[in-house]
């Protein structure tokens, strides 16, 4: 590969050739990060979204940036330098969870990973606990916060849910934690099983599923709680292959009538008409959990920006907005706080309710954190 390829792979998520590090210090090796691909396996090639050998999004979406922009890329991640990060320590809250889950709650820990309660169901979303995303274990995307919180401190969870199956999304090493430590379910869109069952995951604990498809999960003195795939606009890859495995956002769903709690989570997307659909079909949600972050004009179909965090919120019918996908890994070009304050501008002009927590923070259904805490440690109020 080229040294000139390196920086819109890093621009991209570094997300198509990545190695996350282990949690611990041992080193894992790039092949089994990988994963594998599903090859062969009927559900996958049988699926609407599976068109002329792997997976698409249902409106036109371009990934990869024409060969004329990534010399401008290139010039960008050279003069970038620190912007993505902040100045100082990030403030962390070290969780204060109850004994059991309540009806509603949450606790961000920080890029895509979220402490979800709902009817009294822990669920944890795409959890990565490794401290860079890379195809190293020393070089790359590093951490802006630690993780507020051990995985042997996480509760019982009713699931795990994966979005897709990048790097700063899908991590082995937290996986492979999980699986020996809980018994909860591993609930991914299709393709992503191969990856599970190349780790070592039982094929009890895979549960994949299809846009539109639902799986329930049932724990004793607990409402079921009913998890939807559902569309969202992005790619995926491990390797240097993309799109044998699908991407999604989800559906979260438990109780019924006056006591039904929603959840949307956005995952990693570009913004699309369909969440209109999703919100008529599905909403309205207590809480939306959706990606500001990582967003540039040259990949604006596969990652929303703030403005359209907003809409999407607005589009799925939600009450408050949690925003993810910001703070802890620097991906693209933007400076560290411009997503949060655009969010907030955006947010304002709509009447959109924020909930704004520190990593670590939670919240429940009788008040979201509003104080904005990252502009202490912010080079900028709304740079890039």
């Amino acid at each position: 590969m080229s040294r000139s390829r390196l920086p819109f792979l890093a621009a991209a998520l570094g997300a198509t050739a990545a190695l996350v590090s282990p949690v611990t210090n041992a080193t894992r090796g790039l092949r089994r990060s990988m994963g594998a691909n599903p090859e062969g396996d009927p559900r996958v090639t049988s699926s609407p979204q599976w068109r002329e050998g792997g997976f698409a999004n249902r409106i036109e979406s371009h990934v990869i940036p024409d060969p004329a922009s990534q010399g401008s890329m290139a010039v960008d991640f050279a003069k970038k330098g620190s912007i993505g990060r902040p100045v100082g320590p990030v403030p962390l809250v070290t969780p204060d969870l109850p004994g059991a889950a309540a009806d509603f709650g949450a606790t961000w820990l920080g890029h895509a990973t979220v402490l979800v309660e709902i009817n009294g169901h822990w669920v944890l979303t795409d959890p990565v606990w490794s401290d860079r995303v890379s195809p190293s274990a020393t070089v790359g995307p590093k951490r802006s916060h630690p993780v507020p919180l051990e995985l042997a401190q996480l509760p019982a969870l009713s699931a795990v849910l994966i979005s897709h199956d990048h790097y700063d999304h899908l991590d082995t090493a937290t996986i492979d934690w999980l699986v020996a430590h809980q018994s909860m379910p591993v609930v991914v869109p299709l393709g992503i099983g191969a990856h599970l069952r190349a780790w070592g995951v039982p094929e009890a604990q895979i549960i994949e599923l299809d846009w539109d498809e639902s799986y329930s999960v049932q724990v004793d003195g607990l409402p079921d709680l009913v998890l939807t795939c559902t569309e969202a606009r992005h790619f995926s890859g491990r390797g240097f292959t993309r799109n044998k495995t699908l991407w999604s956002s989800w559906v979260l769903q438990a109780g019924a009538g006056d006591q039904r709690r929603s959840v949307f989570f956005g995952g990693d997307t570009g913004y699309t008409p369909a969440f209109a659909d999703l919100g008529d079909r599905h909403g309205p949600f207590d809480l939306t959990v959706l990606p500001i972050g990582a967003y540039d004009t040259r990949w604006g179909d596969i990652h929303m920006n703030p403005a359209e965090a907003v809409q999407t919120h607005l589009d799925v019918r939600g009450r408050v907005l949690l925003p993810i996908h910001w703070a802890t890994f620097d991906l693209a070009f933007h400076s560290w706080s411009a997503p949060v304050e655009w969010l907030v501008e955006a947010a304002a002009e709509h009447g959109v309710q924020l909930a704004l927590p520190r990593p670590g923070e939670r919240f429940g259904a009788h008040g979201a954190p509003q104080e904005p805490w990252w502009r202490p440690v912010a080079r900028s109020s709304r740079a890039g």
